[in-house]
């Protein structure tokens, strides 16, 4: 049985169609016979740059708040390196966040 993984990306908003494109192109988002599928959510993002940080956005020890895309989709273990190479390529944050979580398809729990 294949392995997969859940990919959950979290990009400032004018970044967002950038690292869809991303993950297209690394393998991501294929399921059956569909590929680029993606689910997204708007939120805030919230973080404060340390002494020793080149933040893309904001100012060393000053916490800013960002509108941000949550991107998840789903990615073949074995396009997973290539994935993530590309999204690191393109995304605007010096520090982005990245979740890699391990999925069991749905599929498995109807088989006999």
């Amino acid at each position: 049985m294949p392995v997969f993984y859940h990919l959950i990306i979290y990009v400032p908003v004018a970044a967002a169609d950038t690292i869809r494109k991303a993950l297209a192109d690394g393998g991501a988002g294929r399921i059956g016979n569909y590929d680029s599928c993606s689910f997204s959510a708007r939120g805030t993002g919230r973080f404060r740059p340390l002494k020793g940080a080149h933040p893309a956005i904001g100012s060393i020890g000053k916490i800013e708040e960002v509108e941000e895309e949550r991107i998840e989709a789903l990615v073949a273990g074995d396009k997973l390196k290539e994935t993530l190479k590309r999204i690191r390529e393109v995304h605007p944050y010096e520090e982005p966040a990245i979740h890699v979580l391990p999925m069991v398809d749905d599929e498995s729990f109807l088989a006999d």
